[in-house]
């Protein structure tokens, strides 16, 4: 038997517990890094911090920037904050930030003053903020009046003619942009100018030369917001009707593209009895102006059969899939509060210019040979 006794190992432990407590005792050792793993955390820091500063740089001094003109609106009481978030969202400037840190430098808030002004990407953060004052770049303005029965496609040449904003961009702001303030837009299916069809509100507007193309298109659809949707005389209306707004800005549209100027209720009447009774119709509308926007053409007499689009009245029930130009309040308030007749024609007499009306098929094609 060995001399060793449990009395030993509990004098061991003791000791052991004194040293370790007294710092005597063997400590743990600490994994290190290595020098490699030292060398590239230095290197990728420095690409990264190079990076930032090499984008910073870019900003604040309008390096490699997509050329871009666009108009701001410095109103009064913005701050410079406010003024970033303008130049951004215009995409005159890629961060906020930084313009707000650099911009004591630049003596942004002697400089920057209300008005609005027409500022592009060449210009660096310096010269943006110089240029917000009376006398740095105060844009010019045109006035523009857009006729009620124009189709969107009209109104985009229109704005283009007079230097409001290119055709292209007016065009792919038209298709593509997301109109996200305006409910009555369709900014789910985008690819098509037509989606606007009946929303670009006819009217007298005042315009900043080279206004961005959103922009531009977004004063006639806020426009439209105001006359139409939160008139308080159309809006209980509108409420109340059996019909929704695109069906009604649909209706709006084709009776602006049918009237003489005289008889817009009565043209509503024939509309809402067509699509209501199967009548002598068949719940056809047979409107031609629809067929016109089809084409975009002058029609033949084959095009009535043999033109396959759902902008084709006489082959399709019902109402075409979007509206066919933008109509007036006063064609929206018949489309609304049409007439009650038992009306189901019209045709146009040659001789006064003005829709002769009739109830029966019978009755209308009297009326075809007489004026035809």
């Amino acid at each position: 038997m060995s001399d060793y006794q449990n009395s030993d190992t509990a004098k061991w432990d003791a000791q052991e517990v004194r040293k370790q407590a007294s710092g005597q005792g063997p400590k743990p050792k600490k994994k290190r890094l290595g020098w490699l793993g030292y060398l590239a955390g230095v290197i990728v820091a420095s690409f990264l911090l190079a990076g930032i500063g090499w984008l910073a740089v870019n900003d604040v001094c309008a390096l490699n920037k997509a050329p871009l003109t666009a108009t701001i609106e410095v109103e009064s009481g913005d701050s410079v904050g406010t003024v970033a978030t303008k130049l951004k969202k215009a995409g005159l400037i890629n961060s906020k930030l930084l313009f707000m840190i650099t911009s004591p430098v630049f003596h942004a808030s002697r400089y920057i003053q209300p008005g609005v002004y027409e500022l592009n990407t060449d210009m660096d953060f310096n010269c943006l903020i110089k240029s917000m004052q009376p006398t740095g770049g105060v844009a010019a303005t045109v006035t523009v009046t857009i006729p009620e029965g124009y189709t969107v496609e009209q109104i985009i040449q229109l704005l283009a003619e007079n230097d409001v904003s290119d055709a292209a961009a007016l065009e792919e702001s038209a298709k593509n942009h997301v109109f996200d303030k305006f409910d009555f837009v369709d900014n789910e299916n985008l690819g098509s100018i037509s989606r606007l069809e009946g929303y670009l509100f006819p009217d007298t507007y005042e315009f900043y030369v080279k206004e961005n193309a959103d922009s531009a298109l977004s004063r006639l659809l806020a426009n439209f917001q105001d006359r139409i949707v939160d008139d308080p005389d159309l809006a209980p209306l509108i409420a109340n009707s059996s019909y929704s707004l695109k069906e009604i800005v649909i209706m709006a549209s084709l009776i602006e593209k049918e009237t003489d100027g005289t008889d817009r209720t009565l043209i509503s009447s024939v509309i809402h009895n067509r699509l209501e009774n199967v009548g002598e119709t068949a719940h056809l509308l047979q409107i031609d102006a629809s067929l016109v926007y089809a084409a975009g053409r002058e029609i033949t007499e084959d095009d009535y059969q043999t033109l396959d689009s759902p902008y084709n009245l006489y082959t399709h029930q019902g109402l075409p899939p979007t509206a066919i130009a933008n109509a007036g309040k006063a064609s929206i308030q018949a489309a609304l509060q049409p007439d009650d007749t038992n009306y189901y024609f019209y045709v146009l007499n040659p001789d006064t210019q003005r829709h002769v009306f009739s109830r029966t098929l019978s009755e209308h094609n009297a009326n075809l040979r007489k004026f035809g």
